[in-house]
């Protein structure tokens, strides 16, 4: 129309790598390698734009925009840049393939932080002991090769804005102000910067064992770990005195440990037919360890509708897991016993019988239930307990490839197990709980509590009542999926040789083809928001699509 914009973004990155290795052998049983390095890499970006209201001339569309208002909210001149660099080596060494040591050191500059937390230091070891070369197992028939593994490291993460130590000014549109017959801007602050950001670090500890039988047919590989991330960088809240919302700062620790196993096997390897199988199963235990300020409690909320943005969907306390749903234990719908009917017909609650977060006098028969859990007989936000955790007891995988003579099958299953959803869909469509009665519903709203319907588990229609977030819609996230399959033929290369092609392979493959889940939504592999602080959250999320493809591979 008579309104236009235009913007260009550009983004440059670019990186250096210099590495140098050296490796030497002595008496053939001392083996040793050194490298050392240099790298570094730096990103700059920027948007250019502006934008005008009231064109006269509109049909020159982006042409015309000179000749009508400039549009001070659609203006834009934003350029920002980072550089890092990193100094790193290590030393490899083994004695004559039994016992292995190696050592790693780097030093990692970061452009984010201020020039006395440019640099931080990263060292990392392992020993590891080949124990199968003894000489006690060297000749084992049963046991083909063994190795006993341990590791030590430190990493680093730098992710925060470019110049989120500093403090920010902005001149937004919303703030500009009429002085006279002019339109003069204001400037503000608008963050507050942190001269103390550091590097964030993770010491990891791992405890590793590698094993393989009847002549490798059989691999099974364990590790056990911990990480302890310290110093997170988190855009922490700030108290209300300070004049700030938030800022970046170095708070909190949290701890990862749990147990990786993986077994490759091959069962059948004869001339036509072969079959090998992998399997792999992981177990993870989340910790909150720290929060920040001496905080006990962390509620975050999610930004998916105006009515629910300060409501607290999940909580993070130390001592226990992330990610954890926080809401409501519902408890159905309140039935006719729960009233006292009044000499003109309508019903009151009891007084013994708890509120849902609505007025006494307002709650009617059907209306969404909560449990009382600190006994108050009113149900608001101190009833709040945790509803559900978003992350699995375990997740793992199972492939099985097979072939018969020309012919190829691979078939790859996934699942998670033990983690929880909340399906915020049924919020809007199982009762409306935002947008109104005019929104379709769920057919699963069909069966609702009404007159003649009192057993049923669904509020009547119009008596839901929000306040917070319940079990109702918290869901086992369980799953098994037939992720890949694909299955090919190889024409035989004595027939190909007469075409002139060295090889042709013709394939069928397809993904997401079968799921198995007591899931109600359409995608149990869902989180609509990525972070830990607020997994399995689903709402309108679109979900992976079922892909067949056919096709050839040839080579002249």
């Amino acid at each position: 129309g008579v309104n236009g914009s235009i913007s260009t973004a550009k983004v440059n990155n670019w990186a250096n790598e210099n590495t140098l290795t050296w490796t030497k052998t002595f008496n053939k049983v001392h083996n040793l390698s050194v490298l050392g390095g240099f790298t570094e890499q730096g990103n700059t970006s920027s948007t250019y734009g502006f934008g005008a209201i009231n064109l006269p001339n509109e049909s020159l569309g982006i042409s015309g925009l000179d000749e009508g208002t400039l549009n001070p909210a659609t203006t834009i001149a934003r350029s920002s840049l980072w550089t890092s660099a990193s100094f790193l080596s290590r030393v490899v060494y083994n004695y004559n393939s039994l016992y292995y040591l190696t050592f790693s050191y780097r030093a990692d500059g970061s452009s984010k932080f201020t020039e006395q937390n440019h640099w931080s230091y990263f060292p990392s070891g392992a020993l590891s002991w080949r124990f199968t070369q003894e000489k006690f197992l060297k000749d084992n028939k049963v046991i083909s090769d063994g190795k006993l593994r341990f590791s030590y490291g430190k990493t680093g993460n730098n992710r925060v804005g470019d110049f989120s130590y500093l403090s920010t000014m902005a001149v937004p549109a919303s703030y500009s102000y009429s002085f006279g017959n002019s339109w003069i801007s204001s400037i503000i602050p608008q963050t507050i910067g942190n001269p103390d950001l550091k590097w964030e670090t993770t010491d990891q500890y791992n405890l590793g064992l590698d094993l393989s039988f009847l002549k490798s047919r059989i691999n099974l590989t364990a590790d056990l770990y911990r990480k302890i991330t310290k110093n997170l960088l988190l855009n922490a809240t700030l108290p209300t005195s300070t004049g700030y919302t938030t800022a970046f700062e170095n708070v909190g620790s949290v701890q990862n440990q749990g147990l990786e196993l993986t077994i490759n096997t091959i069962n059948v390897n004869t001339k036509d037919f072969s079959w090998r199988s992998s399997f792999n199963i992981s177990f993870n235990q989340n910790k909150v360890l720290a929060l920040a300020n001496g905080q006990e409690t962390l509620l975050t909320s999610v930004y998916w509708d105006n009515g629910w943005d300060g409501i607290p969907a999940y909580v993070a306390r130390v001592g226990q897991p992330l990610g954890l749903m926080y809401g409501y234990i519902w408890d159905g719908a309140y039935q006719y016993s729960d009233f006292n009917k009044t000499a003109t017909g309508t019903y009151v609650l009891k007084d013994n019988v708890p509120t849902n977060g609505n007025t006494r006098t307002s709650i009617q028969p059907g209306d969404i239930k909560y449990k009382d859990l600190n006994g108050d007989g009113v149900v608001n936000a101190s009833d709040y307990t945790v509803i559900g955790n978003s992350l699995p007891i375990h997740i793992g995988g199972l492939n099985n490839s097979f072939t018969y003579k020309n012919f190829d099958l691979n078939l790859f299953f996934q699942w998670s197990y033990g983690n929880k959803i909340q399906n915020n869909n049924r919020l809007v469509f199982e009762g409306s709980a935002i947008g109104g009665a005019y929104l379709e519903q769920f057919a699963s709203y069909a069966d609702r509590w009404s007159a003649t319907n009192q057993s049923s588990s669904n509020f009547r229609a119009g008596g839901y009542y929000g306040g917070g977030y319940s079990s109702r819609t918290i869901e086992d996230g369980s799953y098994l999926r037939l992720k890949t399959a694909s299955f090919g033929y190889n024409f035989p290369a004595k027939l190909l040789q007469k075409i002139k092609i060295s090889s042709l392979r013709i394939y069928v493959s397809g993904q997401n083809l079968w799921t198995l889940t007591n899931y109600s939504g359409l995608d149990p592999e869902v989180s609509t928001y990525n972070s830990v602080l607020t997994g399995g959250f689903d709402y309108s999320a679109y979900p992976r699509a079922r892909t067949i493809a056919f096709g050839a591979n040839i080579t002249f």
